[in-house]
């Protein structure tokens, strides 16, 4: 069990102990090869394909202005219990500032020990919602042309009108100092309720443990593949959490990079009692899945009607074709994962156990109005967003097939600007999370 981290930008959702600097162990006791359970590809291929490839020219895009704002709702409250936090949305007002628009805190904390704790934690934690004026006016036109598309769905956060555009650029996924009860609280609920956690785990988790990452001992492929989608999830917000962790904060600076200690606490075989490398194999066939979507979608934005609006014709035109060009190159992966074996069998077992596991989904989603940490929250929407969409697209076989060749129909599938920065920013994290992987290996050997 990863600890207590729920989110280094799911975002830091703990914040785990770290181990003595000169505590070391060899490079190989973290290293992951060969095969992946439950498909045909292997470790060193999407090594390659995503490092050499795909991460570059995703990363590209994602720094493109559609992609690099994302409208969220961050004062929603927890639909599941009272935050008990001196540092929560309750105790902490956020409203913007001028002339600048930022994040101001106002603390109702009384003792000043844990005011000045709650001052460190939201100052890491706050979410810069800076935007010029060109920029505002901008984003409205751009929400006026997507209210002109038929939509396969509401996302609540995008009509809400406590919702707001967030430059990601701005608020990047790393450490924030989130940590406590409060925080283990999210992934116990998450692990314990929701996951179909597999029976051969102590119940009710223990915060310095984690449930098996292997998991899904006697369960069926589709529950036991949805486990480890989420221990997956668990495992990218670890490896970015270690990969941009604060290693120094002074008055005139902030040092942040990669803490080794970290990232062996979470992932050594021989610290996590051979954990640590089943995780990083859930978080490999979470790419899979996630880059599988990608590939299925591709007939949907090849679209002529298909633009990714900003209201300039020849940037909107090159960021569709490099949108098309990592979409092609997703589909020319070599080794898919093999979605037909979903879902197979029964029609009406099928179907239930589809309906379980999209209620299940769609209740992870909304623990994530429980999050404390403004970051961690905005990233934790962010991230599940994209995943649910990565499986709508996968469970939408057919109607993305019988899309219309011509523009005058009714589309037969549909995804909404939400959903389309959601799922590349989302894989986008985890495409960098196995870049990370190999910057840490480089560390690692060094270190040994």
């Amino acid at each position: 069990m990863f600890h207590q981290v729920v989110s280094q930008c799911f975002c830091c959702l703990m914040l785990g102990r770290t181990l003595d600097s000169g505590f070391t162990r060899t490079f190989w006791s973290v290293a992951v090869t060969g095969n992946l359970d439950d498909c045909a590809c292997d470790v060193e291929t999407i090594d390659s394909f995503n490092n050499d490839q795909l991460f570059p020219k995703l990363q590209a895009l994602l720094e493109s202005d559609y992609f690099r704002f994302y409208k969220v709702t961050l004062n929603k409250p927890c639909p599941f219990w009272t935050s008990s936090s001196h540092c929560g949305l309750r105790d902490c007002a956020v409203k913007p500032c001028s002339p600048v628009i930022c994040v101001c805190v106002q603390y109702s904390a009384e003792a000043n020990e844990q005011q000045e704790e709650c001052e460190k934690t939201n100052h890491l934690g706050a979410v810069d919602v800076s935007l010029s004026e060109e920029t505002r006016e901008a984003l409205l036109d751009w929400s006026k042309y997507d209210d002109e598309a038929q939509r396969f769905c509401v996302v609540d956060d995008e009509d809400s009108p406590d919702s707001q555009y967030v430059d990601l650029l701005l608020n990047p996924e790393r450490f924030t100092g989130y940590k406590g009860p409060e925080a283990w609280q999210i992934w116990n609920s998450i692990y314990e309720e929701n996951c179909f956690k597999p029976y051969t785990v102590k119940r009710p988790l223990n915060p310095n443990s984690f449930p098996s990452s292997s998991g899904g001992e006697g369960q069926c492929v589709e529950k036991r593949a949805f486990y480890r989608l989420i221990s997956g999830l668990h495992a990218s917000i670890n490896i970015h959490l270690s990969a941009r962790y604060l290693l120094q904060d002074s008055w005139f600076q902030k040092k942040w990079g990669h803490n080794i200690s970290e990232f062996k606490v979470r992932f050594d075989s021989e610290l996590t009692a051979g954990e640590g490398p089943k995780r990083l194999r859930n978080l490999y066939f979470l790419y899979l899945i996630e880059l599988r979507a990608l590939a299925k979608a591709l007939p949907f934005f090849q679209q002529h009607g298909i633009r990714l609006y900003t209201g300039r014709p020849e940037e909107d035109q090159k960021h569709k074709e490099l949108l098309l060009e990592i979409l092609q190159l997703a589909k020319s992966f070599p080794l898919h994962f093999d979605e037909t074996s979903l879902f197979a069998g029964d029609e009406k077992e099928a179907a239930k156990l589809r309906e379980d596991i999209r209620l299940s989904f769609l209740n992870i989603s909304r623990i994530m109005d429980c999050v404390d940490c403004f970051k961690c929250r905005l990233w934790g929407k962010l991230q599940t967003q994209g995943l649910g969409t990565a499986l709508k697209i996968l469970f939408s076989e057919r109607q993305i097939k019988a899309l219309p060749v011509s523009s005058d129909h009714r589309p037969s599938f549909q995804l909404n600007r939400q959903e389309i920065v959601s799922l590349l920013n989302a894989f986008g994290r985890i495409s960098t999370s196995i870049r990370e992987l190999k910057n840490f290996r480089s560390l690692l050997a060094e270190d040994w």
